[in-house]
């Protein structure tokens, strides 16, 4: 440039003597014009002078005064070094300001350096870096260097103008230095003239040269202006132009000079000079030489000027685009930048030490600010490189603890002072500071399985940044020094220390850097010189010490000192991880509850977030990981922690990360509001929509065959939103309705109706019409959502929206009858009832229809009624029939016909009797004589007849037949109840010792029926011929005979048999009878069926067998059996025969273990037959043994009972051996006897448990155990005791305990066993003791003691926690400050699933008494969430305060069900008035009248009138306003005036109150006669600003005092109907408003019903027929039906107790975890876990060490924090790149697969693929030898193998055994997965959700249309009509009184009388403005 510049310009040859200067005329009144040339060659100083006078016309007497643009006076000494082509001004003073801007010319060709030094680096893009912040600190740099001078603030301002309306993209660098002269200004356009080498003298005689700053601490001297080069590469690096405006201190002008890219082509094409310019100078703020429209932000810039000392301006136009666009887009990181190389000038030597109050003084009076302008109408981006905090300089100085200061001096002056720093380990991180510019590439790159936690501190990076003259050279670093280099061995200081320190070096300017700053050119060369002395600087002062020690001594120091670790807590156990890549680290990995790091620990179970992972997660920590054999806690420089996502509806899975990426900034608040945002998705509820009205409600009751539906339903999640979708990764789950209706008939429920219905975009979900409701009873309609695909209604173990509705269908209208079942019989003349009973439509009994008239008809019989009967039912009454009977049976037809009915004719047909008996009719009716023969019956027949002489039949109709004439007669009776007759002495008549014709009179009467008469007959008795007497005897041969007597008693030998018994029979005249066959026949004897009836006829009767048992007296008869029997008998005594046995009885048959038998055992000896002997004596005590096994023999004795003649043996005894049966063995003689005796358990002594649970039980407060406690009695032995007199009592040994049993103490069963089922156990947390303990009588047995650990139950809430702004002020009327409301539980977490509808806040005036509220309390509701809340919090937010002042009480309340409620504690407060507003009377007075005459009473306006100052709800506001209150009078004429003529009247205002006492006008006071004034009240108070509105009263003026006393009159009905009429217009504004609310919240609820029917159509629910809530109730109850079906079919369950489950941060264990569809894969993979199968599964660390130590050891758990999981998606082992290998046999799948997470599916993935890895599952053992063997002979690492069948191939490839070989099913007892529910099951439960939403807002839908019509018909009612006839009627009265006011002033005054001026006219009162939603007052009558 410099060659093209000289070469080619033809004006650089000068004449040698030329010299000339340009003037231009500066003075105040020359007009603009250009610079004259003057030519001054050889002319001296006069002569000089004398030109310019000419040139410029100046006079003798004129003054003026010639000066440079520097503004330095031109003399002789300064004419003479002027140079040719010298730009001067004319002035009239040389501090006159500058009329017109002048320019001047220089030169500022390239230095000859420029060829010297142009090897140097020159260029800005260098190292890879972006340079344009290093261009700007050349610009700074020529700041700094400006501003040294500075004594008070140094303001450096760079200003990016990006907004092209103002002339933009430009940069603009000012500063407040010293400014620049022109020539200092021509000599910053001279490119290479350094400051060692420009002329800046004023004078030839000024000789001052550079000179070398004094030393200063970090070379901080701002000498780095240098070599006067930067400048110009930094501009034109920046853009094509720049315009330099400077002011130099001390002169009044503004120096401007322009360079530009395009002046310079321009020059050179046009063959000019190109280094050659104009600087102009001017006044400043002279913007006249701008483009305004191009330039606008140079105006601004400008404007600037006035008031500075000095100043420069570096304007830079033309800025590159690219620049543009990273200075916006990268301002943070290149303002970083500035801010690093910048440090310590801007913040001192100390650096920005931020535990340091801020650097003042010299050392910090630098402000470097940065302004970046876009558009107008944004707001400007402003940073000050002070505010910088993430520079690395800020990041080393403030990670630093400690520093070790030295110095370094070599040659030539040069010095470099040094620093390290040293940065600590803090518990899991190096705190060495990250660089900015490489954070986020490391961040992006790291990897997620590292094990080791954090980068080694400072790790390649050099130690030292290097700064020169306290400014940073960037792209110089020295990495380390001999003596603070990384030793190779280990010392005293580990090795990891060294990477943990950071060092600053500043060097002064005796070391050379680039001339563009960013190298050093010799400082790392000169520092490792030999000759360079380090020592080190303690305190300011400099040590000669050997600094390699004192640093290894530092150093030590700071280890010892500073470096903190990460103290893990709570060891839980070492574990395996198989999710870390590298097999090495896999194990041992030490598991912790907690962790405590940099003061704050982390538990289990406390929400997290992390960082620097993609994606962000949320979760609860589970446990802490540290890798290592760890035992205890302890310290450690990292470790993982394993969180469970939330929510886990959503996620259900476990990470592991690294605990460096745990957010520690991240509040509570926000993660679980992120939560909440993210649960709040779900589905929640279900709305249901009637689109063709006829909602039906909850228990609605609805007539047969009535349809329902159709119904719309929509599934809405808890923001309201309608969803047909499951919120999930990509398209999610659709969704679907299940409509069910379900008939609760007397037999069970049978469903009706089953619909599933899908989403429709229009429709929603639709259900159509159901008209199938004609059965009477009870239904139910269930919705419920359900997920498609697989019909399930529960998603992540929560059930999906349902809804129920039950209604209810009864009978419909009667249109039909039938008969009901008459009484029978019917008996002629008695009354009897038709019953009738009325059918509707369906056959269904109904009530019967008004103005029954029935008709009877019967062709046989006469009927009659009386009328019908109404009751339970409905019959005809007192119906009658008359008539004869026929003799044979006949049924009678009666028709009965029922007018007005479809059917209206029924028969019946009916069996007539007979009726009362009447008459006793007596055949044979003519004999007057009755024979009969002794022995013979009578056969006497009687009748009993009705009134129509029908036979009649009656209950007890009993016909009594009695002989008279002697004693003993018979006495006869026949029942005639059913016949009506019979027969008497039908039985043969037996009268004694009738040996001849006796007569009788026989008498027949009906006892029971008196009105019956008696009849009397004669009866005759002949003597009988039958057998009479029988007779036994014995006859042997040779023997006499032997009569046996009747009863006689005979002895003989058991056994034995007797013969030669004979028998004769007489009749009654004691005549032998003989015996023909026809007679013998009927003999029968008692001791033989068997009989010879030849020796029968022969009078010979059979032997007889002697009974076998002795001493028995034994019946023997013989009787003759003809009508009547004739016997005799004898008995048979017998005796025993010969010894035969043994015979003994026991007392007792069993006996207790170790007990005597009870009672005495009885030995006797007996014969064949059994009969006891006489033989034995007591001397046969000795030889009776007795033996048995386990006999106790010793205890044994015998006895001789003389009494009894028996043995006795007592002290039966057993001792031991098992309970059961024994043999007794007695002996005697030759005689030997056994006897079973049952030997039962012995006496209980203790109780145990039959299975004793693993202590402590654990349970959750205010829950039971899932299974009984089950104790068992035993005796001393441990045998069972069924003992059932033992009573088992339950003791609490926790007063504290509170447990609700099934029963406290009871007696065993049978079986020994007492169960105890405990349903709920309240108590504190911790382990408390129950006890059992047997007791009989006063004696106990001892028990076990069961330990149970409450645990505090986190969803049950427990107290109500109450947030707000205690020191608030509550005034009346305003908003109350922010509620927040906790429902805690007892462990003090927030439950979450609270609805907000169950929380309520009271508020009552009162005082706070008792915990519960006033009767009177009114109930506010809590506030719509804001995403911003947290999970179990609420807010009542804009809630009123009370416009009334004084005490209150609030309370909020939660409804935790319809009987139990939480209070908080009360909250009195004291509601404050509002602020001063209105002064006003607490009661308003009447409009006064007052006249102006001489009665002082009629011109009173007030006699007395309180005025208070007021808020604007008429609260009396504070005390202690003081002031006065002016009263005047304001009209529209001539107005009243006060007493003594005044225009205003003052009253003090006390503590504001102002009394407005005895206030009357002027006698005769002017005043228009009738018209209306105003009295005005003003306040004025003293020492406030308040503004307080006056208080205004209209009072009526009269001339006389009759006419004030009518218009008095007339006033006051005036003001009472104007009142009046302000409260009924009040009441209608009230009741139109609530119309419009209703008529909205009817929209809303209809809107509500179809987007609920959208929902149920989407779920596949057909809204059609569910228009009834009896529909939609039958089918909730349809569909909980089948989901109770699909929950107790039969499936594979699990049966391991998980007591744990439920507890916080505990999943559960891993059998419950997972299930699995198939059973033979079920079996197969329970098996190969077998041993992890009871493993619980926690959250966090924290959960399962105290499962741990509640178990002491025994429980085995793993915490999902500690368990390693990779997501794995890698194909089989035979897959490869998408291709197989081979083809496999049998079907391989992975293990993992086949598993089915009902929850936590996220967790349990993790848990699951930890223990299986990637095992596999084929179908047979051939199978899986063929896979192994393809997958490893493709060199290829093949998992464990398990087959269907039950085989096991290990990842080593061995198998076989026993070990390798799954048992059966059965033999794994139950620890087994279970097998899933069915797949709709899911989407039911959906479908009932969204079915119970649909019901209530049926339900309200209803309710709100019902309240909405009651208000309309409220509006139409009388009352309302009346009340507007009323207003209207008082509106009416209220202008008849204004017409009456005017015309009476018309009337008594004609013409108006004026005093002193005229009346004016009345105006019409104000309406007082309507209040929005008034409150109903009542009117007074």
């Amino acid at each position: 440039m410099a060659d093209a510049g000289t070469g080619n310009d033809p004006g650089r040859r000068e004449k040698p003597h030329q010299r000339s200067i340009l003037m231009f005329d500066c003075r105040p009144d020359s007009s603009a014009e250009a610079a004259r040339a003057i030519d001054v060659a050889d002319m001296d100083y006069s002569a000089f002078l004398q030109a310019v006078m000419r040139e410029f016309s100046l006079s003798k007497n004129e003054t003026f005064v010639i000066s440079t643009t520097d503004r330095r006076q031109i003399d002789e000494e300064l004419y003479n070094e002027l140079q040719d082509g010298k730009t001067l001004q004319l002035l009239q003073s040389v501090d006159q300001e500058l009329c017109v801007a002048t320019q001047e010319r220089i030169d500022y060709l390239p230095h000859y350096h420029t060829l010297v030094q142009c090897g140097m680096y020159e260029y800005y893009a260098s190292e890879g870096q972006k340079a344009l912040p290093y261009a700007f600190a050349e610009l700074i740099d020529n700041a700094l260097s400006a501003t040294a001078s500075n004594t008070g603030k140094r303001i450096i301002e760079i200003r990016l103008w990006f907004d092209e309306a103002q002339g933009g993209p430009a940069v603009v660098v000012m500063d407040n230095g010293c400014g620049m002269t022109s020539q200092q200004l021509n000599n910053w356009a001279v490119y290479r003239l350094s400051k060692f080498i420009r002329n800046n003298r004023v004078s030839e005689g000024d000789h001052t040269s550079y000179v070398r700053p004094k030393t200063v601490p970090r070379s901080l001297n701002s000498d780095i202006s240098y070599f006067g080069v930067g400048g110009k590469q930094a501009v034109f690096y920046i853009g094509q132009s720049v315009r330099m405006i400077s002011k130099p201190t001390g002169s009044p002008d503004v120096h401007e000079f322009i360079i530009s890219k395009d002046d310079f082509e321009r020059k050179e094409k046009n063959r000019e000079r190109i280094y050659s310019g104009f600087i102009r100078n001017r006044k400043p703020g002279d913007c006249t030489h701008l483009n305004v429209s191009e330039e606008q932000f140079l105006r601004s810039i400008v404007l600037e000027e006035e008031g500075k000392e000095g100043f420069t301006a570096v304007v830079i136009t033309g800025v590159q685009p690219e620049h543009v666009t990273y200075l916006k887009q990268y301002f943070h990181l290149w303002t970083r930048e500035l801010a690093h190389t910048y440090h310590y000038y801007i913040h001192g030597i100390d650096g920005n030490n931020r535990t340091q109050p801020q650097a003042t003084g010299p050392d910090a009076n630098i402000d470097i600010q940065i302004c970046l302008f876009e558009r107008s109408t944004r707001i400007p981006r402003v940073i000050n490189l002070r505010e910088v905090d993430n520079d690395m300089q800020t990041l080393y100085v403030n990670s630093s603890v400690s520093t070790f200061e030295f110095k370094a001096t070599g040659a030539e002056d040069s010095l470099v002072e040094g620093i390290i720093r040293y940065h600590p380990f803090l518990f899991d991180r190096e705190t060495y500071p990250v660089d900015p510019y490489t954070a986020s590439a490391s961040g992006d790159d790291e990897d997620e399985d590292c094990v080791v936690l954090n980068p080694e501190g400072r790790g390649k990076r050099s130690i030292f940044e290097c700064f020169w003259n306290g400014r940073l050279i960037p792209y110089t670093t020295v990495s380390e020094f001999e003596w603070c280099m990384r030793p190779k061995k280990v010392g005293t200081v580990p090795l990891e220390c060294y990477n943990r320190i950071s060092g600053v070096l500043f060097a002064n300017d005796r070391f050379q850097v680039s001339t563009n700053k960013l190298t050093f050119m010799d400082l790392e060369h000169r520092l490792r010189d030999k000759q360079t002395i380090f020592t080190r600087v303690h305190n300011g002062q400099e040590q000669r010490v050997k600094i390699q020690r004192e640093f290894i001594n530092w150093l030590k120091e700071c280890h010892e000192r500073f470096d903190k670790q990460v103290m893990f807590k709570g060891f839980l156990g070492v574990t395996k991880r198989p999710d870390v890549a590298t097999k090495r680290l896999q194990y041992p990995w030490a598991t912790f509850k907690s962790m405590k790091w940099d003061g704050k620990t982390y538990v289990k179970g406390q929400y997290v977030k992390s960082v620097r992972t993609q994606p962000i997660m949320f979760g609860s920590i589970d446990h802490f990981l540290l890798y290592g054999d760890h035992d205890g806690d302890v310290y450690a420089t990292g470790g993982d922690v394993q969180i469970v996502l939330e929510p886990k509806e959503l996620y259900g899975e476990e990470k592991v990360i690294p605990i460096s990426k745990i957010d520690r900034q991240a509040t509570s608040a926000s993660i679980e509001k992120n939560i909440e945002d993210e649960v709040a998705k779900l589905p929640d509820r279900l709305r249901l929509v009637w689109p063709e009205g006829n909602p039906w409600v909850d228990k609605d009751v609805r007539p047969t065959g009535e349809p329902m539906g159709p119904i719309q339903v929509e599934i809405l999640n808890k923001k309201g939103e309608s969803m047909s979708r499951l919120p999930l990764a990509g398209n999610g789950k659709k969704l679907s309705i299940n409509l069910k209706v379900v008939w609760h008939s007397p037999k069970g429920d049978v469903q009706t109706n089953s619909h599933i219905c899908v989403h429709s975009a229009k429709w929603e979900y639709w259900f159509k019409t159901m008209e199938n409701f004609n059965k009477l009873g009870k239904y139910t309609l269930h919705l419920q959502t359900i997920i498609s695909d697989s019909s399930a209604n529960e998603w992540a173990g929560k059930r999906l929206p349902h809804c129920t509705l039950n209604f209810t269908i009864k009978e419909g209208e009667a249109v039909a009858f039938v008969l009901g079942v008459i009484s029978f019989p019917v008996q002629i003349g008695v009354p009897f009832t038709v019953p009738l009973e009325f059918r509707d439509d369906f056959d269904y009994p109904t009530q019967p229809p008004t103005d029954i008239k029935p008709q009877l008809e019967c062709s046989s019989l006469e009927l009659s009624f009386d009328g019908m009967a109404f009751g339970c039912m409905c019959a005809i009454k007192d119906v009658k029939a008359k008539g004869k009977l026929s003799q044979h049976s006949k049924m009678h037809t009666v028709k009965v016909h029922i007018p007005g009915l479809k059917q209206n004719v029924q028969s019946f047909q009916i069996a007539v009797h007979p009726g009362p008996p009447h008459t006793l009719v007596v055949f044979p009716e003519g004999d007057d004589v009755i024979s009969v023969e002794n022995g013979n019956p009578a056969n006497i027949r009687v009748e009993v007849h009705d009134e129509y002489h029908n036979i009649t039949t009656h209950p007890k109709l009993t016909v009594r037949y009695q002989l008279l004439g002697a004693p003993d007669l018979p006495v006869d009776v026949v029942d005639c109840s059913h016949t009506g007759s019979g027969f008497l002495l039908s039985k043969p008549l037996q009268l004694k010792n009738v040996h001849a014709q006796q007569t009788y009179t026989a008498r027949f009467n009906i006892p029971n029926h008196k009105t019956v008469a008696c009849v009397e007959r004669k009866l005759r008795v002949l003597p009988s011929s039958r057998v009479a007497r029988l007779e036994v005897y014995r006859k042997e041969k040779g023997s006499d005979i032997m009569v046996l007597q009747n009863s006689e008693a005979i002895d003989w030998t058991a056994g034995d048999r007797l013969g030669s018994l004979y028998f004769r029979l007489y009749d009654e005249g004691d005549r032998l009878v003989s015996l023909p066959p026809k007679l013998t026949n009927k003999i029968k004897l008692n001791w033989t069926p068997e009989v010879n009836a030849d020796e029968l006829s022969e009078g010979k009767l059979p032997c007889l067998v002697v009974p076998t048992q002795a001493q028995q007296r034994n019946f023997y008869s013989v009787s003759f059996h003809d009508q009547h029997i004739v016997s005799t008998s004898f008995i048979i005594v017998t005796r025993p025969d010969e010894p035969e046995n043994l015979w003994v009885t026991l007392s007792e048959s069993a006996v207790q273990m170790g007990e005597t038998l009870a009672g005495n055992i009885y030995v006797e000896v007996i014969d064949q037959f059994g009969n006891k002997t006489d033989i034995l004596s007591a001397e046969s005590v000795k030889g009776l043994t007795v033996s048995a096994d386990d006999l106790d023999k010793e205890a044994l004795l015998i006895d001789w009972q003389a009494s009894t003649a028996q043995l006795s043996v007592r002290g039966v005894r057993f001792a031991s051996g098992p309970p059961g049966p024994r043999e007794l063995s007695f002996k005697y003689l030759n005689m030997e006897k056994f006897v079973r005796i049952k030997v039962t358990a012995g006496p209980p002594t203790r109780l145990i448990l039959l299975e004793e649970p693993e202590m402590p039980v654990q349970v959750l407060n205010g829950q039971g155990l899932e299974t009984p406690i089950t104790l068992q009695l035993c005796d001393e032995w441990g045998n069972p005791s069924p003992d059932q007199r033992i009573n088992i009592a339950m003791k609490n040994r926790s007063p504290q305990l509170k447990v609700k049993s099934s029963v406290s103490s009871q007696p065993v069963d049978v079986e020994g066993k007492a169960s105890f089922i405990l349903e709920k156990i309240n108590g504190p947390k911790g382990e408390h003791q129950l006890e059992f303990r047997g007791s009989f009588s006063r004696n106990s047995i001892s028990g076990p003691v069961v330990t149970l650990n409450v645990i505090p139950d986190p969803n049950v809430p427990f107290t109500l926690k109450i947030k707000y702004d205690k020191n608030a002020m509550l005034c009346a009327g305003h908003i109350f400050p922010e509620f927040t409301v906790g429902v805690l539980s007892e462990e003090g977490g927030p439950v979450k699933n609270i609805c907000p509808a169950s929380l309520s806040m009271l508020l009552w005036q009162g005082s706070a008494a008792g915990s519960r509220p006033s009767s009177d309390a009114s109930t506010l509701k809590c506030s719509k969430r804001q995403e911003s809340e947290t999970d179990g919090y609420f807010c009542f937010r804009d809630k009123q305060i009370p416009e009334l002042a004084g005490k209150y009480v609030i309370q909020f309340v939660l409804a935790l069900d319809k009987t139990k409620y939480l209070w908080s504690k009360q909250i009195a407060i004291h509601v404050v008035p509002n602020k001063p507003a209105k002064l006003a009377p607490e009661v308003p007075p009447s409009t006064p009248v007052v006249s102006n005459g001489n009665t002082r009473v009629n011109r009173t306006l007030l006699d007395s009138l309180c005025l208070k100052i007021m808020d604007n709800y008429n609260n009396t506001a504070d005390e202690g306003l003081e002031g006065q209150v002016f009263v005047t009078v304001t009209g529209d004429v001539e107005v009243p005036r006060f007493e003594n003529g005044d225009e205003s009247v003052t009253y003090s205002l006390n503590n504001g109150e102002a009394h407005i006492t005895d206030l009357a006008i002027l006698e005769n006071s002017p005043g228009v006669d009738g018209a209306e004034y105003v009295l005005h009240f003003k306040p004025e108070l003293k020492m406030s600003s308040a503004t307080i509105t006056s208080y205004s009263l209209a009072f009526r003026f009269c001339n006389d005092a009759e006419r004030q006393k009518i218009m008095s009159t007339l006033s006051k009905k005036k003001d009472v109907l104007s009142q009046a009429i302000l409260m009924y217009r009040d009441i209608f504004d009230t009741n139109e408003q609530l119309t419009s609310e209703l008529k909205c919240q009817v929209g809303d609820a209809t809107n509500k019903l179809c987007e609920l029917k959208a929902e149920m159509l989407k779920n596949g629910l057909n809204v059609s027929e569910l228009t009834a809530v009896a529909a939609i109730d039958n089918e909730i109850n349809v569909k909980k039906t089948i989901l109770t079906k699909m929950e107790n079919q039969h499936r594979r369950r699990c049966t391991i107790p998980d007591p744990f489950k439920g507890s916080p941060d505990v999943l559960g264990k891993i059998a419950h975890l997972a299930q699995v569809e198939d059973d033979d894969a079920a079996k197969v993979l329970s098996w190969h876990v077998l041993g992890d199968m009871d493993c619980v599964v926690t959250e966090t660390t924290a959960a399962a060490k105290r499962i741990y130590d509640d178990t002491h050891g025994r429980q085995q758990v793993i915490p999902l924090e500690t368990v390693f999981w990779r997501p794995n998606n890698r194909p089989l082992p035979h897959i490869k790149n998408g291709s197989p290998l081979f083809s496999p046999l049998g079907n391989p799948v992975f293990v993992k697969d086949l598993l089915i997470f009902p929850q936590h599916v996220e967790s349990c993935n993790k848990v699951f693929t930890s223990l299986l890895g990637d095992t596999i599952l084929v179908d047979d053992l051939d199978s899986a030898n063929h896979y192994r063997r393809g997958v490893v002979q493709n060199k290829i690492h093949c998992p464990t193998i398990l087959t269907r069948q039950g085989e096991r191939i290990r990842s080593n490839g061995k198998f076989g055994g026993l070990q390798n070989k799954a048992p059966s099913i059965e033999k794994l007892r139950g620890q087994v997965f279970g097998a899933p529910l069915p797949k709709d099951y899911n989407s039911i439960c959906t479908q009932i959700e969204l079915l119970q939403q649909y019901l209530g807002a049926i339900q309200k839908a209803a309710k709100v249309q019902s309240e909405y019509n009651s208000h309309l018909q409220y509006l139409q009612s009388p009352e309302m009509k009346k009340k507007q006839r009323e207003l209207q009627q008082q509106e009416d009265e209220l202008g008849d009184i204004e017409k009456t006011i005017a015309s009476t002033l018309e009337r008594t005054s004609g013409p108006a009388t004026v005093k002193r001026s005229l009346a004016p006219e009345t105006p019409e009162p104000p309406i007082p403005p309507k209040r929005s939603r008034r409150r109903t007052q009542k009117l007074d009558s």
